[in-house]
């Protein structure tokens, strides 16, 4: 029988359309939210001046490229806990959760020393100047050590996200976020015996509210009232089921550390057209980036569902889930890329004041790139289902593909040899997107992904290691 709770039950029957968007919505808001983050800093730290503002700044792609290796096991987290969910094996789907949070913990402990050691270093390698450089390590290295608490949250989410939770999350990313606006200026800034910290305070703001985020999330897995019952006992490590998650979370962090990666070799690449080409590729990528976080929240929906339906032995319905999401998702982006298109100039506008040349170049390429959202789409949700299979090596390599393969060469082939001079870095979106969504439809097509080998031997590995722990 399916596996049961108070408050959630598997996600195998009913129609799929309607599971996916009741999973998709609330991930969606709640990765809105998320950015919510960088805008309350954004506006807070604005008023401290040129200084302040860069050295939040350049602190930013160092800290999305280790966000971005603790999401990776938060993605093999909540791929387990769905495919035990989904099979009904409520002791086994605790005792994944409380290994996978064991297991973040202590890779996220590790790379918050290792990290605030090294921000100093990390700092000079990207060429960050004297005048900013205090403020910016100051910066960087209170958000280090908040990385266990950040990566806790992260795993907390996706154990929900696992049992088809996900209302809740969106709440506490809520909370965090009002809590975050109110910390902001008082830690920035000081009030009464509390000393003003300048852009530290912004970062100790943003550590204390994923504190709370984290605390709340581990209070209602131990309470055991949304789908999981922790217990302190279950987080004695067991060593062999730990390194099997590990086996099955690295591609993913490979997969997530390498869109970074290409991220920054794409600013690398607008760099060389000067200031303005880099100033309207930033603001550009960044409207691009929400209008994603749609795509993002269907595919995560869709690793969820197809890993629970293949737990329950319905790899009929796993297969429709994939077919569903993919069709959403393009239409999805399709619409959300016509919106961007026909709004780039107000959007652009609100970022941007005052610099013509740089707006125009800007909204020339928000309306390029936003024709192929659509594709990213198509993209992502093939690699939901890869994941939701327990494929995480075969939607890794669909990303490295895509963006090192595809992406990177053809930005740098059409904007250095080409008449479309640094316009060819924003074809480069549409023309990488759409053979990296005709790539992953052909490898859809295949029908490899769904076949229960993929992933079949590490689940039975850890089921035997959970039962006899258990």
């Amino acid at each position: 029988m399916p596996a049961s709770s108070s408050t959630t039950a598997p996600l195998t029957e009913g129609p799929i359309l309607r599971a996916l968007l009741r999973l998709a919505v609330p991930i969606v808001l709640a990765n809105l939210l998320q950015t919510g983050y960088q805008l309350v800093d954004a506006y807070w730290v604005g008023r401290l001046g040129a200084a302040a503002v860069a050295a939040v700044a350049v602190s930013f792609p160092v800290n999305f490229l280790l966000v971005a290796l603790g999401s990776g096991f938060s993605v093999a987290g909540s791929v387990l806990v769905a495919r035990n969910f989904g099979a009904g094996n409520l002791p086994l789907v605790n005792h994944v959760a409380a290994q996978s949070l064991v297991l973040t913990l202590s890779l996220s402990l590790l790379l918050a020393v290792g990290a605030y050691f090294a921000s100093p270093l990390l700092l000079r390698l990207i060429g960050v100047g004297p005048d900013i450089f205090p403020l910016a390590n100051r910066f960087q290295q209170v958000l280090f050590l908040g990385l266990p608490l950040n990566f806790g949250f992260l795993m907390f989410q996706a154990l929900m996200r696992g049992v088809g939770q996900v209302r809740l999350p969106l709440y506490i990313n809520l909370l965090a976020l009002a809590l975050n606006f109110l910390l902001d200026p008082l830690f920035i800034y000081g009030y009464g015996p509390i000393p003003g910290l300048g852009v530290a305070g912004a970062a100790l703001a943003t550590v204390g509210t994923q504190a709370l985020s984290f605390v709340l999330g581990l209070v209602v897995m131990l309470r055991g009232t949304a789908g999981l019952k922790l217990s302190f006992r279950g987080f004695r490590p067991d060593t062999a089921l730990m390194l099997r998650a590990f086996r099955l979370g690295a591609p993913s962090s490979v997969d997530l550390s390498a869109r970074a990666l290409g991220f920054s070799m794409m600013t690398i690449l607008a760099t060389g057209f000067g200031t303005t080409v880099l100033a309207a590729y930033g603001i550009g990528s960044r409207l691009l980036a929400l209008g994603i976080i749609p795509a993002l929240g269907i595919s995560l929906a869709c690793s969820t569902l197809v890993a629970q339906n293949l737990g329950a032995r319905r790899p009929d319905r796993a297969r429709q889930t994939a077919r569903y999401a993919i069709a959403t998702s393009f239409l999805g982006l399709l619409l959300v890329g016509a919106a961007i298109f026909a709004a780039a100039q107000p959007l652009v506008r609100f970022f941007l004041a005052g610099d013509e040349t740089v707006a125009a170049e800007a909204v020339q390429f928000v309306r390029i790139a936003a024709a192929s959202l659509c594709f990213t789409g198509v993209q992502q949700s093939v690699s939901g289902s890869l994941r939701g299979a327990g494929n995480t090596l075969g939607a890794m390599l669909l990303t490295l593909i895509s963006t090192w393969v595809l992406q990177f060469p053809i930005a740098w082939y059409l904007s250095s040899h080409t008449a479309l001079g640094f316009r060819g870095l924003w074809w480069s979106f549409v023309a990488s997107n759409a053979l990296a969504a005709t790539l992953a439809l052909l490898w859809f097509l295949r029908g490899s992904w769904q076949q229960a080998d993929v992933l079949q031997p590490q689940v039975d590995a850890l089921t035997g290691t959970a039962e006899e722990a258990g």
